[in-house]
Formats: structure tokens, sequence, C-alpha cells
């Protein structure tokens, strides 16, 4: 399981063109599908039946705390070194302080239900791709989006979700919870 936010069709597309020309670029990763972007929150794997009530009630709580947010994909980077990456990833510009803030609510709840939540501090991305370890990698390929801004968007919701494994390996939202809107 996992908490999420995702980008709406048009940031999506927006990114999607963005990247399409690197995509066949020799030592690019194995790029995610747009529809499967998302903004991971906390990633919380298996949790016991038992705890989803209380793991719900306690998101309930979390979300409700926060503001209404803007955001942009703005930006990319890699996870890893440029001889080793791992991770293509683009980032955000926004409304980010209260989505970290939200993201530490949640870890907390968590914790206080005694889930495993990492202890690294959040750093908010998109995943784009992973490298295959072994393969040629251009560790350097994100920097050529460095100037990318994509369009903004207002986050409507956060998402409970579980992947779905299979071949059609798809995310299955189990609860989402409303951001307030912005006031204009």
């Amino acid at each position: 399981m996992f908490f999420a936010v995702e980008p709406p069709g048009p940031a999506r597309q927006h990114l999607d063109a963005a990247l399409a020309p690197l995509r066949d670029v020799p030592g690019a990763p194995r790029w995610a599908s747009p529809e499967r972007w998302h903004l991971t929150l906390l990633f919380l794997g298996s949790v016991p039946e038992e705890l989803v009530p209380g793991l719900l009630a306690a998101a309930a709580r979390a979300v409700a705390a926060a503001p209404p947010m803007t955001l942009r994909l703005a930006g990319a980077g890699r996870f890893g070194s440029a001889r080793r990456p791992q991770v293509a990833w683009a980032g955000l510009d926004g409304d980010v302080v209260p989505l970290v803030a939200l993201a530490g609510r949640l870890s907390g709840a968590a914790r206080e239900l005694g889930l495993a939540a990492e202890d690294r501090p959040f750093r908010p991305h998109l995943t784009l791709g992973r490298w295959r370890p072994g393969r040629p990698a251009d560790g350097a390929l994100p920097d050529r989006l460095a100037g990318y801004r994509g369009p903004e968007w207002p986050v409507p919701e956060v998402r409970l979700q579980e992947s779905r494994l299979g071949a059609a390996a798809r995310y299955e939202t189990l609860a989402a919870w409303p951001l307030p809107p912005r006031t204009p």
C-alpha cells in the first residue's frame, strides 16, 4: 500500500511530450508508463488487515489538516551516482512545503500504528524510469530536463493505493480524501 497524489492528464501529457526525445537515447532508463505516474507520499508495503481501519482514520485526519495545494512538475534528476544511476525522476515546484508536511503526518500516523515507515527525509518526486543494473546507463540524461516546467495543477485528493501485479499490473485505489480547493 502507498499514499499518493496523481498529476492530472494534461500535466502528464506535457511531461510525456518533453520526455519523448529522450525515450530511445542510448543509456536511457526503462521508462515508466505515464498512466502509472504518481507522487508517492508514503510507501507502506503490506499492511495487516486489522490495521487498515486505523490507518484510514489516521489518514483522514492527516489530509484534513492539509491546506489547498497547487503543484507543477519541474526539473529532473536521478537517484544514484552519474556512473551508476538508479532512478530518473521529475521534481516539483509550487506548494512543496505543505506536501512534505502532509507526507510527514502520514508517516507519523503509520508509525503510531506500528507500521514501518522510512526514516529518511521525504524527497517529493515523480519516478520517470529505472536503470537496470549491469546495463549501459547515461546518468546525465535527466540533466536534459533541468529546465522543464510543466503546467500548474491543483491537488484534488490524496489516495491510498495498492499495487495489483499480473499481466496487466495496475494500481487500485482503496480510499481517497479530498484536499480543500484554493479559493480565488
